[in-house]
């Protein structure tokens, strides 16, 4: 499995971006998706993701109600919408993918920079 991210750029704080992770690959044996982000200094952290069997999905706190993540089985992509973008949600956001062979995939990576 590949995972390619694109969309990150510069926003002023209040606006919006929209993520796109696109998976190739052996696609079918993805069981759980979802979206980091690591800001300098600071350890990477979940931000959202989802199970793809049971649909579970979960947010951090900080992200909860601006922040949707989402997907399109059919173009094997997942979106991360990023609404009302604070300085604080300033990173590098990576995708990440697990599989039922228990590894892990990583995306390189998309900056994301948000403007006081």
């Amino acid at each position: 499995v590949q995972l390619v991210e694109s969309g990150g750029g510069l926003v002023q704080a209040g606006g919006s971006l929209r993520l796109s992770c696109v998976a190739s690959g052996s696609t079918f044996s993805i069981n759980a998706m979802g979206w980091y982000r690591q800001a300098p200094g600071k350890q990477r952290e979940l931000v959202a993701g989802f199970v793809s069997s049971s649909g579970y999905t979960r947010y951090v706190d900080s992200v909860k109600g601006r922040f949707t993540i989402s997907r399109d089985r059919a173009k094997n992509t997942m979106y991360l919408q990023m609404n009302s973008l604070k300085p604080e949600d300033a990173a590098v956001y990576y995708c990440n993918a697990r599989t039922t062979w228990d590894t892990t995939i990583w995306g390189q990576g998309t900056q994301v920079t948000v403007s006081s």
